[in-house]
Order: C-alpha cells, then structure tokens, then sequence
C-alpha cells in the first residue's frame, strides 16, 4: 500500500499547475479587454501636443501692413446729397479710414489727427492736438455733412457745427472687432452708399478671417500687453474696453490688463505692477517708443525690463495711427501682429 503522504505529494503539483493556468487565462482576459485585441501603442497625445505647441518670436518686432495707404473698395461712387464735402473726426481715425475705403477721399475737405495715411496728406487739420473739434477750423471748409463720436470734445461743439447749419451725423466711439461691420454699414449709410459699404464689409470680414487663421490652433493662451507710452513717466497698461483687448482676443491671447484686474480702458502702471501682470508679449505704438529712445530703450524700462517679455525681448511696435484704428484695415493689423508675435 502506498504511504498516504506519498500520494497527496503526487497530487499536489498538478493543483498547482492547474492553479498556474487559470490564472494566466484570467489575466490574458484583461489584457484583451482592456487593448481592444490589438497590439499598437497607446496614443497618449503628449507627443502630438509638444510638436503643435506655438513658439513667441524673441526679439524686438515691427507690425507693418501691406500697404500704407487705405485701399479704396470702389472707385468713383456717387456720394449721397449730403456727402459731396466730408469731414470724418475721431480719435482713432477710424471714421476717416472708412470714408476713404468706401472711395469718397475725393470728398473729404479736413481731417482729424489720427488721420495721417498718405492719401489724406494734403488735407487741413480741423482738430487741436488731444483730437478736440476746433468749430471754427471746420466751419471754415464749407462741410455739407461731419461725421463724429458720441465721446467728441469739447462739449459744446457738435451743437456749435449743427447750429450753423451743418449736417452732423453720431457714431459710437467705442471700437472693437464685433462692431466693426456695422460702424462701416452705418457710415455708409450716412454717405448714401450703400452698395460700397456692404463691399466693403465683405473685403474686411475676409480680411479678418485670413487673420485669424494665421494665429496657432492651441495658441496656448500667451498674456500679451499693450503698453500706452509717452515718455519714461507716462506709462499706461490698457485693459477692459480699450479696444487692445479685442484685439489680443482674436490674436489667440489674454489681455495682461485684464488679467491683472484693471477696471479702466488703461490704467498707469508701476514696475511692481507690470512684473504682476508679467506679459510674455508686450505691444506699443512706433511714436510710443521713439518717445523714450526706441525700442531698445523700452526694453530698458522697469516696468518692462523684468517681465518675460522684457527677458526674452518680445515687444512688438505698430504705428499708433494703425495698431487701434479698426475700421476697414481691422484684418490687415491682425494679420501683421500674429506674424509679428508668433513665429
């Protein structure tokens, strides 16, 4: 008779084998479930968003636009009885960009400050610098209509021009993105050219378009800054409602301003303040910078010189009759910042 130790001995590695098995049959299970019966590699993403991520230029920029002047959208158009004699006043010159782009340049007998592109050279000025309405000045050029914003200085003087028997037409003074076909549509209107102006909404609205499309898709959300600057001592931060900020939106951005906080369309800032804000990208007007030295000297600033823009040198010049004008050239400045700010 056998030993009974010796035959549970020989009964064992076979449980144990069997054991062995279903284990190994269970985990194979899991795997299967889990890889969906395939053998390829897992894509996590992370190798594809490393590739896509959008690099800032370092460097000093200069924002330039194709052209110089305002590109008219028809030529010759037949103005409206009141608009043979235009004059179009606004602090950002956008007023008198649009009736220049609607073709009426021949019409416009003055303009304001703002308004420098070289089409309208040789035209007066009917403006004190500040862009306050000088009556007088314009009463003198025999206008049949004068187009103005709601927020003109001084008081007074839109009920001065209209009192002396002149056609005044309002518009907002805010600008942004979102209301930029409608001011042309409205301006057109006044103008009595209609036709021009839908023309003209449709150029711009293609424009913008071209622009966007040039920003990276991730943008990866830089902060960019627009710094308003006059001299060492004057240094503004801009920020909700300034109009900088519709534009940083469409550039792929989040306004440094608004970010920080700031409640006003700009706002002086300290260099504790900006280091706050801490911009990776910081754009200015050209008069701005050459008011302190260039662009070298602005990088120089404290309020700039601590700030990863300021490290990495990424300011972007544009000039101040151009950056915050919008109106018909609205996706010719976007398209000249991204190319400008992403490399």
């Amino acid at each position: 008779m056998a030993h009974p130790r010796s035959a549970a001995s020989s009964t064992r590695p076979r449980l144990v084998s069997r054991r062995f098995v279903a284990v190994w049959a269970a985990l194979a299970s899991v795997v299967v479930l889990v890889t969906g019966c395939t053998t390829e590699p897992i894509d996590t993403g992370a190798g594809t968003a490393a590739a896509t991520k959008p690099t800032l230029r370092s460097g000093p920029t200069t924002a330039t636009l194709p052209h110089p002047d305002i590109v008219p959208v028809v030529t010759d158009p037949t103005p409206g009885p009141r608009a043979d004699r235009i004059i179009a006043l606004d602090r950002n010159g956008t007023l008198g960009s649009i009736v220049f782009a609607l073709g009426l340049g021949p019409h416009v007998v003055g303009r304001d400050r703002s308004t420098t592109f070289p089409s309208a050279g040789d035209l007066p000025y009917v403006t004190e610098t500040g862009h306050a309405i000088n009556p007088e000045r314009v009463l003198a050029q025999n206008p049949s209509i004068v187009l103005v914003t709601d927020d003109a200085t001084p008081p007074g003087s839109v009920e001065q021009l209209r009192a002396a028997g002149i056609a005044v037409e309002v518009f907002t003074g805010k600008r942004s993105i979102a209301g930029n076909s409608a001011l042309i549509t409205d301006v057109a209107r006044a103008l009595g050219v209609p036709d021009a102006g839908a023309a003209l909404v449709a150029r711009t609205e293609k424009q913008i378009a071209d622009a966007r499309a040039l920003v990276p898709d991730p943008s990866e959300d830089p902060t960019i800054g627009f710094l308003y600057i006059r001299g060492p001592h004057l240094i503004l931060l801009a920020g909700p409602r300034s109009g900088a900020d519709d534009l940083i939106a469409a550039l792929g951005g989040i306004d440094a301003g608004t970010k920080a906080g700031l409640t006003s369309a700009f706002t002086q800032v300290s260099a504790e303040s900006m280091i706050r804000a801490d911009p990776e990208v910081i754009l200015v007007m050209t008069q701005g910078a050459e008011s302190v030295g260039g662009m070298d000297a602005v990088l120089r600033l404290p309020a700039v010189a601590d700030t990863d823009a300021g490290r990495h040198g990424r300011i972007v010049e544009m000039d101040e009759t151009q950056i915050l004008m919008f109106g018909p050239d609205t996706g010719l400045v976007l398209g000249a910042l991204a190319k400008a700010i992403y490399a």
